[in-house]
């Protein structure tokens, strides 16, 4: 069976059987006029019955645009009905660039089903590859952010500095109360119950040792880049989501910005000024609920601050920065890359949102047990 068309739009479609399969080559200019001059002779050979796979011969198509990639996408869904698998042979590389904007998100519903039936080996092998392909997002993503924050080391005045100030009220400024409360309890509720075990053995005295250390050396760290992975990071991953899901990246990108320096940037260099102040002030606070404990125990205010400041020492305070200032970018970077690669769809700003959330509390936690290897072998 072979039918021809051709119009004033030099755009031509002819339809032949081959086996058990049907071949549909298409010619010409597939522009809005020429598409639409082939559109129902196409789709007809495409709803014809009698075979079980559909080729799709671009081989002789010298011109699409988003009317060709329209009738592609429309024989995709023809042979998902007749569950029949659809082939692309010969297509330009410039048509299939455009054509992969669309194609794999048209998903019919027999399409999850087969990837449901899938067996373990072409499972495992899919699971792997996403792996692979977010391990190389990742690296590229930090080698790109250190090369922008180098260059802004270097070369200030390109920094957008009016979008860190705002950043860092983001970050910093209007965490301020939910740090400085958890920083309190923290050291209320630990210092209690520090006393209470030592107690018995007359060591309350031991209680501000204990928290100094702990606070300026672990926990102050720790736990305000967890409270600010669960608050800012997630802001920033759903911010850039909802950009990305708008194309507003994809304009940033065609007006010559680059998303990385214009939105990025700033939201690391806010991040990374911020935490470490919010982790001096989270440790203050802590320190504040200690010496409460301490007084209600018979202490005087004195005693408890000799003893913190004369075992806590100035590698405890820096190294407690140092991981602040670590653990900030991580912070930042995984929110905006979690953002960055968010996808199309209802629930893709959430889903973002919530990796960057449990993404960066993982790599905080990865990056601590470094840290105090690290720290244990150099004596700090």
């Amino acid at each position: 069976m072979t039918k021809n068309n051709r119009s004033q739009t030099d755009a031509r479609v002819s339809i032949s059987n081959r086996g058990d399969g049907l071949v549909l080559a298409l010619s010409g200019r597939l522009d809005a006029a020429g598409t639409a001059s082939v559109w129902d002779d196409a789709v007809k050979g495409a709803d014809s019955a009698g075979y079980a796979r559909l080729t799709a011969d671009c081989g002789g198509v010298t011109y699409m645009d988003g009317a060709g990639v329209a009738l592609l996408l429309r024989l995709k869904e023809l042979c998902a009905e007749r569950k029949a698998a659809i082939d692309l042979a010969n297509l330009r590389e410039e048509d299939g660039r455009l054509l992969a904007l669309t194609w794999d998100n048209v998903l019919p519903e027999w399409h999850d089903s087969e990837r449901e039936r899938r067996g373990l080996a072409e499972s495992l092998e899919a699971c792997g590859g996403e792996i692979w392909r977010n391990i190389r997002e990742m690296v590229a993503f930090v080698g790109e952010s250190s090369t922008l924050l180098a260059q802004a080391a270097v070369h200030p005045r390109r920094v957008r500095w009016k979008d860190v100030v705002l950043a860092c009220v983001n970050v910093g400024v209007e965490s301020m109360f939910i740090i400085v409360l958890i920083g309190f309890l923290m050291g209320l509720i630990m210092s209690f119950q520090s006393a209470i075990s030592l107690q018995r053995f007359g060591g309350e005295i031991f209680v501000p040792n204990m928290l100094g250390l702990v606070m300026f050396r672990e926990m102050g760290p720790l736990v305000t880049s967890i409270l600010l992975a669960a608050r800012s990071g997630s802001a920033f991953a759903a911010e850039i989501g909802t950009m990305k899901i708008n194309e507003e990246l994809d304009a940033l990108t065609t007006m010559g910005l680059s998303p990385m320096r214009f939105l990025v940037v700033p939201k690391l260099l806010a991040t990374m000024f911020m935490v470490p102040l919010m982790t001096m002030f989270f440790n203050m606070a802590s320190l504040v609920g200690g010496a409460l404990v301490m007084l209600s125990l018979g202490y005087p205010l004195v005693t408890f601050t000799s003893r913190v400041f004369a075992n806590v020492g100035s590698t405890d305070f820096w190294g407690g920065m140092a991981k602040g200032l670590v653990f900030s970018f991580l912070v930042a970077g995984v929110g905006c890359l979690r953002g960055m690669q968010t996808r199309s769809g209802a629930s893709a700003v959430g889903l973002s949102t919530t990796s960057a959330v449990v993404s960066g509390i993982i790599l905080i936690a990865f990056a601590d047990g470094i840290f105090a290897v690290a720290y244990y072998y150099l004596g700090l």
